[in-house]
Formats: C-alpha cells, structure tokens, sequence
C-alpha cells in the first residue's frame, strides 16, 4: 500500500463541510482512500453499483437520518442522481441540530453527471476534490521511470511484472468502452471511441486539430467535439488550454490535449516496456505530457496551467500561475544535458515569469543561465507544493 497525498486534504474538508465529492476515473484509488477514512471514525459504506445496496436508498431520507452520526460513504453516487436533491434538505437539517460538518463522502468516477447534479442544490454544501492514479510525490523517486511507462493507476503500477502491468491496462481499456462508458449515456460505438482514443494518444500533448480527426474518422467536427469532451469529463484526457492573456503577440489559440495518464496512452499504443517506449516516435510527447500532469496534480490548489504558443512558434511547454499571481515559466526535456532554446528565452521575455525551470531526466539542480535552473521532477514537484 502506498499512503496518497491528498488523504490529509481530504480529511480536513470533512472536518469543515458537510459533504465532499471525491472525483477520479476508476481503478485510481478512490474506495480504498475513502475506506482508510471511514476506518478512522464510525462510518458506513454504500456500493451503488451493488443492487442491495441501492434498495437501501429507496427512502433516502430515513436511510441517511438513521445514520446521522456518522460518515455516509456513497460509491458511485451518479448512479442514483435523484439523491443530490434530498442531501440539500438531509443537510440542511443537520446543520440545524449540530451537525454542520463530515456527513457524507461521495465518491464519482466522472466529472460531468455530478458537477451537473450537484451545482446549484448544494452550492456552499459541498466540497470538490480530485484523486488521480499515483504521481511522482507518492512513490520511491527510484521508480520515477517505472511510473512513466506503466502508468500511475495503482494495479498496474504496482503489478509484479510488466506484462502483467500491460494486461490490466488493456483491461481497463476494454471495461471502460464496453461497460462504462455506455453507462454513463454515450451511444458511441466502442471501436469508434477507441480508435479516437489512440489517435490522441498518437498526437500526445499537440496542439487540438479537430478537423485531422475528423477526417480520420469520417465524422465532422461536432462529433469530435462530442466524443473529446466525453473522455474529458471521464477525466482520462485533459485539455491544456492556451495562454490568452493580451501580451502584444498574436497567439494560438487552441488547446493541447493529452491522454492524462501515460501508462494507458502507451498501451493504446501498443508499447509494452521502456525498450519499445525510447525507440518510439512518441517517447518525447508522453514524457512531456507525463511531466506536465505530475505539476499539474502537485501544484497548489487554485493554480492554472496552460501553454504559451506564439503564432511565429516561440513557445513555453508550461506555464503554472500560482494562486498569488505568480508564473512560472516550464520547459520539458528529455535529455539528460538539456539546453535553453532561443524560443523559450523569448517566451519568457514576453511573459515575464517569476521561476523558469527545465525539467530533464536526471536529479541534480544546477543553473543554465542566471535565471533559469535544470531540475528533476520530483525536486520540482516538492517544489510546487511549497510555493506560495
């Protein structure tokens, strides 16, 4: 077992709000992470994919007022999204005998059904959390390129060899096709989804042309627009949007997109182990989108991330804006003696940021100009966590 990061963020949003939503794809840690917690204090747990467990809600509010004193843990709350109307009421009127916090955890492996059932009923009710698959803060920092290839979702990560590692991602592939995503209202055929699914994974951390994959597919653009914000809200590719601020440069506008974790983008691919992974085309793209979501998960709330393209090519792979208005300005390299392109040197110069960083391969820091530093991730990563 590998302890999570966000355990102590989680524990202190139920000690401040009623209820909290733990997001995250599935296979990524959720039930186990919101079982530790409910291991801690008197609690109750609810598969709602289990049948029996779902009749035990067939009169929410009775069920739920019974258990007023302890943690009510719902897994897999969108299946029953008439509930997110009676917590307003359950809620409520706890509150008004005491019970004003760490009442219920939610757990979802979407984004979209309970971000849209739960906006305004439970607005000041409700916390928000995302857990993603294992980042780099959270294992032995040895293992750094064993997370790259195989992926942070615990089960593979942590399998016992590659080829076992390999097999449970094909697995994961296959069920959320054939099982999940047809259970969260998609008519999308699964091959059709899967092939669109590699074509990302392909064009790892590019710059979003719409109209490519409509052509390979044979759809228009509104299709593609569908099929991408679905496996954005299933939170397994991210949308990396471009930076928009007026800096007296014509800018690109349109976003990078990246299937988030990179164990499932190789396996999509087909690539089975490090050997196949460096002698492939795509090697540079997945170890810059692998970089990019470590910061990204490991940056302090409220931070945003985008990119910064100029329409001449002047680019940044990373631009962080910390919650006190401060930028840093990140390039990804995969060379183990990285050096400072003229085009990041003048990215920063429109940009002005706070930190410049290039983030190589190895573990030593040391300067490339007197502004800029090579830096491992997980120096960076620690880093990021203790910006302020």
């Amino acid at each position: 077992m590998l302890s999570r990061r966000l355990s102590a963020r989680l524990n202190h949003l139920l000690r401040h709000s009623p209820a909290v939503v733990l997001l995250g794809p599935r296979q990524a840690g959720k039930t186990t992470l919101a079982l530790e917690i409910g291991e801690q204090q008197s609690s109750v747990y609810l598969d709602l994919e289990d049948e029996g467990d779902r009749a035990k809600l067939s009169n929410p509010t009775r069920y739920l007022a019974d258990h007023e004193s302890e943690l009510v843990i719902l897994d897999e709350v969108h299946r029953v999204p008439e509930l997110f109307q009676r917590l307003r009421g359950i809620i409520d009127r706890g509150r008004r005998r005491g019970k004003a916090s760490g009442r219920f955890l939610l757990l979802g492996s979407a984004a979209m059904d309970l971000l849209k059932q739960t906006g305004e009923s439970l607005a000041g009710r409700i916390s928000y959390l995302e857990l993603g698959p294992f980042d780099a803060l959270e294992i032995d920092p040895v293992a750094i390129e064993t997370l790259w290839v195989r992926g942070g979702f615990p089960l593979s990560f942590l399998a016992e060899s590659g080829d076992l590692s390999m097999e449970w991602r094909r697995d994961f592939i296959r069920t959320y096709l054939e099982r999940d995503v047809p259970q969260f209202g998609s008519r999308i055929p699964a091959e059709t989804l899967r092939r669109f699914w590699t074509m990302l994974a392909h064009n790892q951390i590019q710059i979003l042309n719409a109209a490519n994959l409509a052509r390979g597919l044979g759809v228009d653009g509104k299709t593609i627009a569908g099929y991408l914000d679905l496996l954005v809200d299933l939170l397994l590719v991210r949308r990396l949007p471009a930076w928009h601020r007026n800096v007296g440069k014509r800018l690109v506008r349109s976003p990078k997109v990246y299937v988030r974790d990179c164990g499932i983008a190789h396996a999509l691919l087909g690539i089975r182990d490090k050997e196949a992974l460096l002698s492939h085309p795509v090697v540079g793209q997945t170890w810059e989108s692998f970089i990019i979501e470590t910061l990204i998960a490991t940056a302090p709330d409220g931070t945003e991330a985008h990119y910064y393209r100029t329409s001449n090519g002047t680019e940044v792979d990373l631009v962080l804006t910390l919650p006190g208005g401060k930028l840093w300005a990140i390039e990804v390299k995969r060379s183990s003696a990285p050096r400072i392109e003229r085009g990041f040197h003048a990215a920063c110069a429109d940009l002005d940021p706070q930190e410049r960083f290039v983030v190589y391969p190895g573990t030593e820091r040391f300067p490339l100009d007197d502004r800029t530093d090579a830096i491992g991730v997980v120096a960076l990563a620690k880093a990021l966590q203790s910006a302020k």
